[in-house]
């Protein structure tokens, strides 16, 4: 019936294209089932399939086409370009490697039993065209788990330029805190004619300010600032590697995510009208949950304290909601933007991640008649007036937020302008498979 090979694989094509439900669904059993897969858990049906569907697509146009023509490398640049995305993606929901790595196994397993059930049903497909079929089926799993390994390595690395760049400036400070500290302590021993006391006397009264000499008391000042940031740093840094080094677990209880967000805010509003921002929220409430409630308010003290720190003139907006699985925390301010230069090159990462979520989400939205609602990035008409939207600290505290929100499953997206401000977007699982 099929007298040439060419011919026998396009045969097989068509067989898997219409067996596409089948397989997606087998696939999201199997990891259903899987007690190491716990991400997938909180997403929608749209938001696990993700890129796999092109995938798949790439995989059955690479089966039909000429080895080594133009279909069939048309086919590869396909493939390869979802399989980043769906790399991108997963990292961008909270997925940890591991996970990755299972879920396309779990992928593989269900492609070669359709295989297998095929050859079975069609005896009048050649013995080779299944082993052509299985061939591609491994390159087809090498490539995408391959692919989403160089996608988390280039964030990490990102994520580690963020922090080089901080612990630089870092540097820099300790330079001038030296700096400072000598000349205090020239001034203070000339004053006090070396008097040891004396000496011991001036360091609990350098900072007042009724000194005659104006420049101890700004220096003295500029030592407080720099230090309470020194601490600060080191206390984030801290954080992150437990976090990094798998030592804090998620405690989950049941919160009302309104009570905990509302209390977080009015301890801000001192902060917010001291730099005559407004600070503003509204959710459901209550809004009963899920979750460890001490990881969840760290995250949203985290993003809700820079939002503030950085905004300029207007403020800051918290809001929360539920959705069918899932509930949702958002920051909103009207700042300067978030600029993904080589200092924070993580959010260049969550931006092409929330961009490639946004592609995914829209069109199996589209299939249910419902909206995506994931973020979209406003374009950027006019280059940035103000400053730039990044500081000492900043990308260790968006790591840390990345880190929490892989042990929660949860999901992080941000889009950001200089026209609007930025606005960070964290879906969080209404409902874990078991209180732990």
């Amino acid at each position: 019936m099929f007298p040439t090979p060419s011919e026998q694989l396009a045969a097989l094509s068509e067989l898997l294209a219409a067996r596409r439900e089948a397989i997606l669904m087998a696939w999201r059993d199997a990891s259903r089932a899987d007690p190491e897969q716990t991400t997938s858990h909180a997403l929608t049906l749209g938001q696990f399939l993700d890129h796999i569907p092109r995938i798949l697509d790439a995989y059955e146009f690479k089966l039909r086409s000429r080895p080594g023509g133009m279909a069939d490398q048309a086919a590869d640049r396909g493939k390869k370009e979802e399989e980043v995305k769906h790399g991108l993606h997963r990292w961008q929901q909270g997925y940890r490697l591991k996970e990755l790595m299972n879920e396309c196994g779990q992928l593989q397993i269900c492609l070669f039993d359709e295989l297998r059930n095929i050859a079975a049903a069609h005896p009048e497909l050649d013995h080779a065209t299944f082993v052509e079929a299985f061939r591609q089926l491994l390159h087809l799993i090498n490539d995408t788990i391959s692919e989403s390994a160089v996608q988390y390595e280039r964030m990490q690395q990102a994520e580690a330029a963020g922090r080089v760049g901080d612990l630089m400036g870092a540097l820099a400070d300790l330079g001038e805190i030296d700096r400072r500290r000598a000349t205090l302590l020239h001034q203070a021993v000339h004053d006090l004619n070396s008097d040891v006391l004396g000496v011991s006397m001036a360091a609990s009264r350098i900072s007042r300010s009724d000194l005659v000499d104006n420049d101890r008391v700004e220096s003295a000042a500029f030592l407080q600032r720099a230090v309470e940031g020194l601490n600060a740093m080191l206390g984030e840094l801290m954080d992150l590697a437990r976090l990094e080094a798998g030592q804090e677990d998620r405690e989950i209880t049941e919160f009302d995510v309104g009570v905990l967000i509302a209390e977080l805010c009015d301890s801000h509003q001192p902060y917010a009208h001291e730099r005559e921002l407004f600070l503003r929220m509204k959710g459901p409430d209550p809004l009963c949950v899920e979750g460890d409630a001490d990881k969840v308010r760290r995250v949203a003290k985290n993003l809700l304290g820079n939002a503030l720190k950085y905004t300029q003139n207007g403020g800051v907006t918290v809001s929360w909601g539920e959705e069918r699985k899932s509930w949702w925390l958002m920051v909103k301010d009207t700042g300067p933007g978030m600029k993904s230069d080589t200092g924070a090159s993580i959010v260049a990462g969550l931006q092409e991640a929330t961009a490639s979520a946004k592609e995914a989400d829209e069109k199996s939205s589209a299939m249910e008649g419902k909206s995506s609602r994931v973020l979209t990035s406003p374009e950027e008409t006019a280059p940035p007036t103000g400053p730039v939207r990044h500081q000492p600290g900043e990308g260790i505290g968006l790591s840390i937020v990345k880190r929490l929100c892989e042990l929660l499953d949860a999901s992080l997206e941000i889009a950001s302008s200089a026209e609007v401000g930025t606005t960070f977007r964290v879906v969080f699982p209404r409902r874990y498979q078991s209180l732990t």
